[in-house]
């Protein structure tokens, strides 16, 4: 992300007031073709679903049917069209092979309601005076071209705005340019004020001007129908699991983002993991059961995301701001919204190219309307200040992540599969705490880990006996950490900590067998192997375990040495 162009609110200030100029407009319009709005207010959004998909690519239209059938979508609202393979395309390309014959085939299906004419504009696109449109989401597949590269020689500087260099530039996202498809003409060089932005309750005429997109997109084909599954299994059960949040970045406006991030997950009962470091998490962080995570400014996935196996909560939010995060959607590892989805993330956003700051979605604008109880596709439009610019969503947009809410979640707790209830005991917790009820929390950890043992609550349990001066409670809630084989990638700093909670609370042994249990997980990488390593000879010499201190070291020193050469 480069620097903060600091003219940026000015300018969507002045395209705000060209917006009224267009929305006097497109009354003119609706009252002319008298558009019916009672279906669209009483229709249901899945049956209002266009589905855009390649002809050419077998896997976006096995993609587009999985979904259409997962969401009750008709069959016949997909629309596929032949159009290149490659996730970059010109504008000519664009214009031919997707824009036009889209714009005509929803004209035509009568899902965009408007008057063609004879007549093209600069960029080959046919003049049409729009009134509205009947789509409640234009869902995308993958095998669509996702980018569109810079053509000099339609660059214009749009009327109305100043002249600024970050602007000259027609590259854009297709997503981003098919959200006008029923806007009327538009300068295709810089951006679109997003008249939704910002907006909680958008007037009908207000929402038919825009089409909000979302993308089903990532590096495999296995990828993008695992976000569908996870996703309707998370709203089945409401989204569960823990918030991580990264606070310190290159900018005193993005790490503001965060902070109000950090509030609201609080206010939710999330007690949300706080990077407070320049940087991004380190790789020995606690990353367990990830269902929100929002952070900042690195370029490519790093850190715990490294891990082998990390996967994400059904459903999970996952939102990493940096420039060029999505200019490919076809790498587990390349920038950072093609490796979330590969991690299981079902919600992501990202740009296709540099976007600056201001032109991002807004992450804590789209936590908040999410828990407002919004879908995917209304959050992601109320966060996101333009258009016809460089943004992509990818995910469902009729997913609901807080459909169910905690109170729901918790009375429905003994039918949650055993790897989410103790994440949702933990926000009732939480929630307890915060009301001055601690020791009604304590009471309702204690019965969850006899009704169903876990790590994360053992350690919980452990910590808020430990605050309590309660050693002997503390040792109790872990007596079976040291029994425990083999734990998932996501949890090995849980297993850690055991050790050091048992350490802490003055049974060295058990927090050495804790330790002997850590140094037996497979694949572990070696810079998180040394670090363990260390820790364990510390504890082993205070322990007065000579023998294994020592074999301990041998095995850090030599790791180290090896990852030097």
């Amino acid at each position: 992300m480069r620097a903060d162009w600091q003219g940026a609110e000015s300018g969507l200030a002045k395209r705000g007031a060209i917006c009224i100029v267009s929305d006097v407009r497109r009354l003119l319009f609706m009252i002319l073709f008298c558009l019916p709005a009672v279906s669209w207010l009483h229709g249901g959004l899945a049956e209002k679903v266009v589905i855009l998909a390649n002809s050419q690519d077998e896997d976006s239209m096995r993609i587009a049917r999985h979904y259409a059938a997962k969401r009750g979508v008709p069959e016949a609202n997909i629309v596929a069209l032949p159009m290149p393979t490659v996730e970059t395309i010109n504008w000519r390309d664009f214009v031919l092979t997707i824009w036009q014959p889209l714009q005509d085939e929803l004209m035509q299906r009568e899902r965009i309601d408007g008057t063609a004419f004879k007549l093209f504009d600069d960029a080959g696109r046919r003049k049409v005076a729009v009134s509205g449109h009947d789509i409640s989401y234009l869902v995308i597949c993958r095998g669509v071209p996702l980018r569109i590269n810079h053509n000099a020689e339609l660059l214009t500087t749009p009327s109305g705005r100043e002249d600024r260099p970050e602007l000259r530039t027609n590259r854009a996202s297709v997503d981003a340019e098919l959200s006008l498809l029923a806007y009327g003409p538009y300068n295709i060089n810089g951006f679109v004020h997003n008249p939704l932005f910002r907006v909680k309750e958008p007037s009908l005429l207000t929402e038919k001007m825009i089409v909000k997109v979302a993308r089903l997109d990532g590096p495999q084909y296995d990828d993008v129908i695992a976000l569908i599954n996870r996703t309707l299994e998370a709203e089945k059960n409401g989204l569960i699991g823990r918030g991580y949040v990264d606070v310190r970045g290159p900018h005193r406006q993005g790490n503001q983002w965060m902070e109000l991030i950090v509030d609201k997950l609080q206010a939710m009962h999330f007690a949300p993991e706080v990077n407070q470091e320049s940087g991004t998490f380190p790789m020995g962080t606690r990353f367990d059961q990830p269902a929100l995570y929002f952070g900042w400014y690195a370029g490519k996935a790093n850190g715990p995301f490294l891990l082998p196996g990390f996967r994400f909560a059904p459903g999970a939010i996952a939102v990493h701001i940096h420039s060029y995060s999505a200019a490919t959607l076809r790498s587990d590892s390349a920038g950072w919204c093609g490796p979330l989805i590969a991690r299981g993330a079902a919600v992501t956003t990202g740009a296709v190219f540099e976007p600056y700051l201001q032109f991002m979605h807004y992450p804590h604008l789209m936590l908040e309307a999410l828990a407002r109880g919004k879908n995917v596709g209304d959050a992601a439009y109320y966060a996101l200040a333009s258009l016809s610019w460089q943004n992509v969503l990818i995910g469902d947009p009729l997913y609901q992540p807080f459909l169910r809410g905690l109170d729901e979640q918790w009375l429905q707790r003994t039918h949650l599969a055993p790897r989410q209830r103790p994440y949702v005991a933990l926000r009732e917790m939480q929630r307890l705490d915060e009301a001055g009820l601690d020791d009604e929390a304590l009471a309702v950890g204690q019965a969850e880990q006899a009704a169903q043992p876990s790590l994360v609550m053992g350690v919980q349990l452990a910590e808020m006996f430990l605050a309590r001066e309660d050693a002997a409670g503390a040792i109790q809630a872990l007596g079976f950490a040291p029994l425990l084989k083999q734990v998932v990638a996501n949890d090995w700093v849980l297993l850690q900590r055991a050790g050091d909670l048992l350490e802490e609370a003055g049974d060295k042994p058990a927090a050495l067998r804790v330790y002997g249990r850590l140094f037996e997980q497979p694949q572990v990488p070696d810079v998180l192997r040394i670090e363990w390593l260390r820790r364990g000879v510390r504890l082993a010499s205070a322990a007065g375990d000579v023998q294994r201190a020592m074999a301990w070291e041998q095995e850090a020193n030599r790791l180290a040495a090896e990852t030097k050469k």
